[in-house]
Parts: C-alpha cells; structure tokens; sequence
C-alpha cells in the first residue's frame, strides 16, 4: 500500500538526514544526495521546497549547506509531507466519478493520516534511526585533522 508519493519520502528522508548530520556544520546538498543515492539536481528543488516552508535553512558560502530551521523536536512528519505536496501537488483527473465519489475518500482518509503523522516529529524518526543503528552519525568518529 502507497500512503506517500516518492517525493514526500524522499523529504523525510532529506530532513532526517540533515537532523542527523548538520553539526557542527550544515549538510552539503552534493553529500546528502550521495547518501540518498540520488542525483544532486533532482534533490535540489525539493531542498528549495523545505527551505520555502521554513523547515530547513539554506546556508551559502563554501562550508554551505543545510540546517534544521528549528529544533528537531518540533518539526512534523505532517509538515514536511504537507510542504512537498504543496509545492508539487498534481491534481487527479476531472470527471464527476473522481470528484463526487473517489476524491473524497482519498481526502478523508489524507486527512487522517496526516493527522497521524503531526504525532510524529524529526527527533522521533531520529532516535529510531538511532535504536536501530541504522544510520551512523559522522560527528561520533574521531577527528584528527589540524
């Protein structure tokens, strides 16, 4: 079952990625989509997105990157879902059947799952990731550079 379009997971996954990363320095795009597996330019306008709903911040400069706009802890699933369906939303197609019978049991049921995921935030998804060890926080390994 698809509850989430590619792009929205992708945005989680992004804004996870970031709330993981960004310290002490903000994430590089080219370093996020190589994590991602993705390429850079298709990363890039779904980044503008979040930085458009004030979820991430863009930071210029060659040390630029990307940050977190506020504390992990109150960002949403729902908004960073909501940000990228905003931004891209496609409509369905326009016939009497989708619009009187099947849009709104799509709406209804949209409604409550994203009412689900305002229960989740980044620091959720975070300290998962972290339980499962599934991703590994560069900043814990030891710097030698002078």
């Amino acid at each position: 079952m698809i509850l989430l379009d590619r792009r929205s997971v992708l945005a989680l996954a992004a804004v996870v990625d970031i709330a993981i990363h960004a310290r002490p320095q903000p994430v590089a795009a080219k370093l996020l989509a190589a994590r991602l597996d993705l390429p850079p330019r298709h990363l890039e306008t779904l980044l503008q997105a979040l930085v458009r709903a004030e979820i991430l911040k863009g930071v210029r400069g060659p040390r630029g990157g990307y940050e977190l706009a506020r504390e992990r802890r109150r960002i949403t699933a729902a908004e960073v879902v909501s940000a990228i369906k905003s931004d891209g939303e496609e409509d369905a197609p326009r016939n009497a059947f989708v619009e009187n019978v099947i849009q709104p049991v799509i709406t209804k049921a949209g409604k409550a799952f994203l009412a689900d995921l305002e229960g989740v935030t980044i620091d959720d998804i975070c300290r998962q990731a972290a339980e499962t060890k599934t991703v590994h926080d560069e900043a814990a390994k030891p710097d030698f550079t002078i």
